[in-house]
């Protein structure tokens, strides 16, 4: 049913075997047969790039729309005090959500739950993203539920968006401090490196004591060493060395901690599990509650390799 709200209806058995048959005698590698609901991909707002070329749309004619369903919304809206502002724009982000997820109603959307624990995934997240826009007549990223989680900080967010009123992103330059002298200022560290780093008192020893952080295959790997080690380096899928620099604990990932089943711990790359460990640690060890910096203004800069 949730497909098919957004324009793709399933296939009859009847469709299914003669598309079978058509596929069968076409002279192509790949065949992907589909149904597309022209008027409920018209109603989206933004048809998928992938069906632009077979679906035609009126841009301005969306746009103009669009701009006359914020005036009015944010027309109505402050004509409201400030609590029942937040209030409608609260009960209509819930309402979509119910309707998303085959909720009864509105009522049953716990507005400080993260949208993943009510359920979202990718699809359901798009759905609701145009679902919204065309509610509120704003053009709203594909990012949006993850970047406001909850149906709460979705909803106050749309009601800054249309009442032009977006709290803590503008701020006047005058008022800013001169920062020609403000260095860098470094308040917390992690790291992992090899040799059984896990500190940055770890990597202090590891450095002053000029250990050598080199060490012999994992052996909770998985990794059948013996048969990987060949002398010979010409000899292609072997390595010819035995020993490197390795993350021995790499492994010992508590995903109930992130947020994450086992399976999906399982399936996410090691790296990124170090990732969340290290910055976790980082802002604990600055004296941070890491949870008290959600709706805060941090940013998170990534470099890897």
């Amino acid at each position: 049913r949730r497909i098919a709200r957004a324009g793709l209806p399933p296939v009859t058995v009847e469709q299914g075997v003669a598309l079978f048959d058509a596929a069968m005698a076409a002279d192509m590698a790949v065949v992907l047969p589909v149904r597309l609901d022209f008027p409920a991909l018209r109603a989206q707002g933004e048809v998928p790039p992938l069906l632009s070329g077979l679906i035609r749309t009126s841009t301005r004619r969306a746009a103009a729309t669009g701009s006359a369903e914020t005036t009015g919304l944010a027309e109505r809206l402050t004509a409201l005090g400030e609590t029942e502002r937040r209030e409608m724009m609260l009960d209509l982000v819930r309402g979509h959500i119910a309707l998303v997820l085959g909720h009864s109603g509105a009522q049953t959307v716990n507005p400080n739950r993260a949208f993943q624990d009510l359920g979202f995934d990718s699809l359901t997240a798009v759905e609701l993203r145009n679902r919204l826009g065309k509610a509120t007549g704003l053009r709203l990223p594909a990012t949006v539920v993850f970047d406001y989680p909850t149906a709460e900080l979705l909803a106050d967010h749309l009601l800054d968006t249309v009442l032009g009123t977006v709290r803590d992103v503008a701020v006047p330059v005058g008022s800013l401090p001169s920062v020609a002298d403000d260095p860098v200022v470094i308040v917390g560290m992690a790291c992992r490196y090899p040799g059984g780093v896990s500190s940055p008192e770890d990597l202090w020893r590891l450095v002053s004591d000029g250990v050598d952080a080199v060490s012999e295959f994992p052996v909770n790997r998985g990794w059948d060493a013996e048969s990987l080690y060949n002398a010979d380096r010409s000899v292609s899928g072997t390595s010819y060395t035995r020993s490197g620099g390795f993350l021995h604990d790499a492994g010992a990932f508590d995903p109930e901690f992130f947020g994450m089943s086992p399976r999906e711990a399982v399936a996410t790359d090691a790296q990124q599990r170090l990732l969340l460990e290290t910055t976790w640690e980082a802002i604990e060890r600055a004296g941070m509650d890491p949870v008290s910096l959600r709706g805060s203004r941090t940013g998170v800069f990534a470099g890897v390799m």
